[in-house]
């Protein structure tokens, strides 16, 4: 048996799908921009229906609709006719996906939720169809053909779809002026969320944890401190102001010189020209620059005083890098 080619049938795959989304930018008119006024205006939900695929693509999009700044959420056509309908307010705009516009399931409905919602729209492939004939805004995306060689299972019609969901999200995004930080109120427990809205001063060591001697102390006094707090580094102070570090690598130089731990002062032998971050600062600002710089302590400050250490495995540990 010859061997199938996978590669050469993905990429004809790819090929297909594509130009099939390029095509719908021919296809926008009015209606897209209506529905996004309409969306814009909405002082309820934009709540999506669809059945089978066109059901699980209205479900990827209704969730990134919430989580770019339109409120939205999926109702299945079915528990909607078994009282799921319920959930329907009349500020809520209905927005129906059916490639055929033939849906028996949703046709049926169809008196019924435009008699519970604000205003019913429809994405189909035929804006002679029944459910496009009964709606107050028809939206018609053609697909020229399905990726699909048996032309049955939905495919580029469904990539066709999905891309319209992306686009009315998103030209609603920036439409809305909905920015990063509106963006990691939704997601607060994911590594998106994280990178929005941790600050340095979340993850630092201050107060007792952080390391710390006085200017005049003995080398031996800041190993001490250093392996009392685990950092590899200390702080160094003089006069309540920190003016310096010292770390692993200023040790080894120390020891390469031969210097006398119990004789040597600490500010004779830290490093004075530091890196340093606010603690006001997002924590991944902090883990860029221990990156830029190639170092894995920074020394942070609040109101130009030195308040706390933040390492990289602080930000490894809280999920930032």
């Amino acid at each position: 048996m010859k061997k199938f080619d996978f590669i050469g049938a993905a990429k004809n795959i790819f090929e297909i799908e594509s130009r099939v989304v390029l095509e719908l930018s021919a296809q926008l008119n009015q209606s897209f921009v209506t529905l996004c006024e309409d969306a814009l205006s909405c002082n309820g939900k934009l709540i999506l229906m669809g059945i089978g695929k066109s059901g699980h693509v209205c479900q990827k999009i209704a969730a990134t609709l919430s989580s770019t700044g339109t409120p939205s959420f999926f109702i299945h056509p079915t528990e909607a006719a078994h009282g799921d309908m319920g959930m329907i307010g009349k500020e809520d705009i209905l927005l129906i996906f059916s490639n055929s516009g033939e849906t028996q399931e949703i046709i049926s409905i169809l008196p019924a939720l435009k008699r519970a919602s604000k205003k019913l729209i429809c994405v189909t492939g035929n804006n002679n169809s029944s459910i496009a004939k009964i709606s107050d805004n028809a939206i018609e995306i053609k697909t020229s053909e399905e990726a699909c060689t048996l032309d049955l299972a939905p495919t580029s019609s469904t990539t066709a779809a999905m891309a319209l969901g992306d686009a009315l999200a998103v030209s609603l995004l920036q439409a809305r002026g909905f920015t990063k930080n509106d963006f990691a109120k939704s997601h607060p427990a994911g590594k998106l969320g994280k990178t929005l809205t941790v600050l340095v001063s979340d993850v630092m060591h201050s107060g007792a944890e952080m390391p710390l001697v006085n200017a005049d102390a003995l080398l031996s006094d800041a190993l001490l401190e250093i392996t009392n707090k685990s950092l590899g580094m200390t702080l160094v102070e003089e006069n309540n102001s920190v003016v310096g570090i010292f770390t692993d690598g200023d040790l080894r130089r120390c020891i390469g010189n031969k210097m006398d731990i119990n004789k040597t002062i600490i500010k004779d032998v830290m490093t004075r020209d530091f890196k340093s971050i606010e603690s006001d600062d997002l924590a991944i600002h902090a883990a860029k620059t221990m990156e830029d710089n190639k170092i894995f302590t920074l020394v942070v400050f609040k109101a130009n005083k030195g308040i706390g250490v933040v390492s990289m495995h602080d930000l490894l540990q809280s999920g930032i890098v």
